[in-house]
């Protein structure tokens, strides 16, 4: 079994992986306050639950493979795998990590691993052309080329930093629940923010890819537009360009890049 961590800035999703297949999945806060005894622990209770992993810390993984966005827990995580996984093998993606899509920016270093995993799976499943949107704490929006070559990329705050910041700055505003209102016009004041959110953050997607495809290829119809995060389904039905939803694009990615480097350990 492979062990996935995908650590974000709101929240880490965990995979578990049975071969090519995902069996088992887990999203929690993200916390960087969180030590690496407490984070075995929390893994423990988490992988506890699966029936085919036993019950001591460790029982059954055969790999792990991680990314994270916080430094303070890449830290962290990287003292669990030594004091609690020390036999499996881990790869932990940064400088140095064989992804096997080149990175054409000017430079590469600050680019997040996370979306450079999510340029890997999405060269592995769809090839390039692509752009991967992300909703996560940013809405990111990332292009590969036909070559798989990560050639850049646009950030936008997400979802739920904007309902957090509309809430605070608006004197009559609140924070509401990110769902879909009844009608595009909202009938009070919680359906025209759920409005504003939702089609408003349809039409900036259609906007930006539509742009970023003429950039990427001569025939923008060959670009292939991939979804992922916690919080796609919410544009999914809105947006006019998103062709694939794969959920687990980043898990997958992380997967891709262990197979890739765990036979030079």
């Amino acid at each position: 079994m492979l062990l996935t961590i995908d650590v974000g800035n709101t929240h880490t999703v965990l995979g578990l992986f049975d071969g090519e297949d995902i069996v088992e999945h887990w999203r929690i806060s993200t916390d960087a306050r969180r030590t690496a005894d407490e984070l075995a622990v929390l893994l423990q209770g988490l992988m506890g639950m699966h029936p085919l992993l036993g019950d001591e810390l460790g029982d059954g993984i055969d790999g792990i493979a991680i990314c994270a966005t916080v430094p303070s827990v890449l830290h962290e995580l990287r003292e669990v795998t030594r004091r609690y996984y020390g036999d499996v093998p881990a790869i932990l993606v940064e400088p140095g990590v064989k992804t096997g899509v080149p990175i054409l920016m000017d430079n590469p270093k600050e680019v997040g691993a996370d979306r450079i995993i999510n340029a890997v799976a999405a060269v592995e499943l769809y090839g390039g052309p692509a752009i991967v949107v992300d909703f996560g704490t940013a809405t990111t929006f990332d292009a590969i080329s036909a070559r798989g070559e990560y050639v850049g990329g646009v950030i936008s705050p997400g979802i739920e930093i904007s309902v957090e910041a509309l809430g605070v700055r608006g004197a009559q505003l609140r924070k509401i629940e990110v769902a879909r209102p009844r009608s595009v016009i909202g009938k009070n004041t919680v359906e025209a923010m759920q409005s504003g959110v939702i089609y408003g953050f349809a039409g900036q997607v259609d906007g930006v890819v539509n742009r970023m495809a003429r950039e990427l290829s001569e025939d923008p119809e060959d670009v292939t537009v991939i979804a992922t995060g916690g919080l796609a389904p919410m544009v999914l039905g809105e947006s006019s360009v998103i062709d694939e939803h794969e959920p687990w694009l980043t898990l997958i990615g992380l997967r891709l890049v262990y197979e890739r480097n765990v036979s030079r350990m």
